[in-house]
């Protein structure tokens, strides 16, 4: 039977993306993201909010839109493939940090969140279409969807 590892997140950016590249030309950026879910405590009945952080790794034009469109506290929809690294911090004492190598990444937000910008009609896999023009981010001229275009 084949098996297969897949993660998919939503949740925000604790930091401005990084970006850098290889000594080839690859675009590598990294993101932390945190989700939050709330948890009642069953001996007290108090909710409590328990926070797991995400490293994540974009590649290629990925990670350049990512750059160029994220920030600090931005929502974004995650998928990629999950695995568990193992170090040892500052004090000598093993820690292990959950890190994801994206495949895929989604803006997700209104354009309310901040005026003038294309951030939420802005898709990340960085394909252009054939009539966008150079230098215009795709998806730029795009209005959100009118309750009549849904269709549910």
């Amino acid at each position: 039977m084949a098996s297969f590892n897949k993660i998919t997140i939503v949740g925000y950016l604790g930091r401005d993306p990084e970006l850098r590249y290889t000594p080839q030309g690859t675009a590598v950026c990294n993101i932390s993201i945190a989700t939050t879910e709330r948890r009642k405590e069953p001996r007290s009945g108090e909710s409590q909010d328990i926070t797991t952080w995400f490293r994540v790794t974009l590649w290629g034009r990925q990670a350049e839109v990512a750059n160029q469109y994220l920030s600090k506290g931005k929502q974004v929809y995650i998928e990629g493939r999950l695995r568990q690294e193992e170090y040892t911090d500052r004090d000598g004492a093993k820690r292990t940090s959950l890190v994801v190598n994206a495949t895929d990444i989604q803006f997700l937000g209104t354009k309310a969140d901040e005026p003038g910008d294309a951030y939420s009609s802005q898709p990340a896999q960085g394909r252009r279409s054939e009539n966008q023009p150079e230098g215009q981010p795709e998806g730029a001229d795009l209005e959100p969807p009118s309750d009549n275009d849904i269709p549910f």
